[in-house]
């Protein structure tokens, strides 16, 4: 599926995206979801809960797989598709050798700190 606005994966869509890749989930579950996925971190109100899956959806990643009306409310379904499903692997990957990157450097300013704050920079790049 080709889109004509690239997808920006802000890390609210990134955490939307994963708890949907595993199952299809209604709103609410989407929200305790990340809320549990975060360790508590990342608290999405519903209106950004609904905003990221509209863009998701919109890109192809997350499609919508029923309704159905429970005590009186409406509850959508959202899952991840086999697209989305490869951007959060993607994403996944991306986000590990960042880590990866800023434990390298980290490592390298430990033993650089008893050098003067430009010698510590010198090698880096900065």
């Amino acid at each position: 599926m080709t889109h004509s606005t690239p997808f920006r994966m802000t890390e609210q869509a990134y955490l939307v995206l994963l708890v949907l890749s595993g199952e299809a989930l209604h709103g609410y579950a989407v929200i305790r979801s990340v809320r549990e996925l975060s360790d508590g971190r990342t608290r999405l109100g519903a209106g950004t809960l609904y905003g990221n899956l509209d863009r998701l959806v919109a890109a192809g990643l997350v499609e919508p797989t029923g309704e159905e009306v429970i005590d009186g409310r409406l509850r959508r379904y959202y899952r991840a598709t086999d697209d989305g499903r490869r951007a959060a692997r993607a994403e996944t990957l991306r986000l590990a050798e960042l880590a990866e990157l800023a434990e390298r450097a980290r490592r390298s300013l430990s033993r650089g700190a008893g050098r003067g704050a430009a010698d510590g920079l010198a090698g880096s790049g900065a």
